[in-house]
């Protein structure tokens, strides 16, 4: 729940594109499906909303990348995760198109 407010069907069914779509940092370094957990892209420290969600692997590119991994998480190491990979809003546009592209309806 975004704030005490219970997702709309259309979010719901985008959160769950973004799950079937997975890691969207791990898709654009074509290593195809990995897991994923729905990050919520954030306003300074607020949830944007439901529709401004993406895939982010665990553990690994949402949160605790392991040293030797190569990965860098986006929590807590936002600055570094979005000069490696791009915004999030970048991350957004690049999930949007994918689940047109390449989930069936």
């Amino acid at each position: 729940m975004l704030h005490g407010i219970m997702p709309t069907k259309a979010e719901r069914k985008w959160m769950q594109d973004v799950a079937r779509l997975g890691c969207i940092v791990c898709r654009i370094q074509n290593r195809g499906y990995v897991p994923c957990a729905v990050h919520h892209i954030l306003d300074g420290s607020r949830r944007i909303g439901h529709l401004h969600t993406i895939g982010l692997c665990d553990p690994g590119h949402h949160q605790g990348a392991r040293a030797k991994s190569g990965h860098v998480s986006r929590h807590p190491n936002k600055a570094e995760f979005e000069r490696r990979y791009g915004t999030e809003t970048f991350l957004l546009e690049l999930t949007r198109h994918a689940i047109k592209e390449i989930l069936p309806p």
